[in-house]
């Protein structure tokens, strides 16, 4: 068999929910900044292999298609070699549905894990700016880290919301297609094109920015970064850590978590809690 049925994968994915509930703390912990570490080290890559193409309007497309290709590598790195990621694990609510774990375990699991995907997220984006990777092309790479986030921190919270749905409906899809999938290369092929397809559209997702924002803070200390941007004083004047949580956290995460736990896992429980 190398794909779980549909009423299969659910309670798979209840199963795996039940072992995240009762994971011991340091577990979580470090797991926890594992995937925050592995996001923020495919959006590095992501942001490396792209800067050029999505500088320029006409290739701003084609920048996003490349960007999305290495964007997936953070999932696998996730799911194969092992880590809690906060929007993944929104899908534990069927398993709360079922009884199979309490609210008050999956809250915590959230709040934990959120926090060191955070932890994880920064860490890397001080190192990678620290490092002098925002240097390469003759500074355009940290002018565009500098787009990129001011972007972020600037989307009204209703449009930030809704992109935060769209975005965890299809990371979520891409959890449960591999956890459906039962061979090495069918979990990967399960998770990237769900995760191309988000990144290629453009789509906001809350731990990704626990990497871009911050990285963005850090680069627009530096007046090179800054004035090759092209980002007004204005836009700029809403990148720091209150404008990221405030602005892009809230409404992101509010609609990673609809996104995941109410458009995945509780649209798949309703249709197959009687197949069960």
């Amino acid at each position: 068999m190398n794909h779980l049925k549909p009423a299969e994968t659910l309670d798979a994915l209840m199963k795996a929910a039940e072992l995240k509930a009762s994971m011991p703390l340091k577990r979580i912990i470090i797991f926890g900044i594992f995937a925050g570490v592995y996001i923020a080290f495919a959006g590095a890559g992501a942001n490396m292999a792209s800067f050029n193409l999505l500088a320029n309007p006409e290739t701003f497309g084609l920048g996003k298609i490349l960007s999305g290709t290495i964007f997936t590598v953070g999932l696998m790195l996730v799911v194969l070699g092992g880590a809690e990621l906060f929007t993944g694990n929104t899908t534990m609510i069927a398993a709360v549905a079922e009884k199979r774990i309490t609210a008050s375990s999956m809250l915590k699991n959230w709040i934990i894990v959120y926090i060191c995907n955070f932890i994880g997220g920064v860490l890397i984006a001080f190192m990678v700016y620290y490092s002098g990777g925002l240097n390469a092309g003759n500074g355009l790479l940290g002018a565009m880290t500098v787009k990129i986030a001011s972007g972020k921190v600037n989307l009204e919270f209703g449009q930030a919301l809704v992109s935060g749905i769209m975005c965890n409906w299809l990371v979520c899809m891409a959890v449960w297609l591999s956890t459906g999938a039962q061979t090495t290369m069918g979990k990967i092929f399960s998770i990237f094109f769900p995760i191309w397809l988000f990144v290629t559209a453009g789509f906001e997702h809350s731990v990704a920015n626990m990497f871009f924002i911050p990285a963005g803070i850090f680069a627009s200390g530096n007046e090179l970064f800054v004035s090759l941007s092209g980002v007004s004083q204005d836009i700029l004047s809403n990148l720091n850590w209150s404008g990221m949580l405030i602005n892009n956290l809230f409404p992101v995460t509010i609609g990673n978590i609809i996104g995941g736990s109410v458009c995945v896992a509780m649209g798949y429980y309703t249709a197959l809690k009687s197949e069960k």
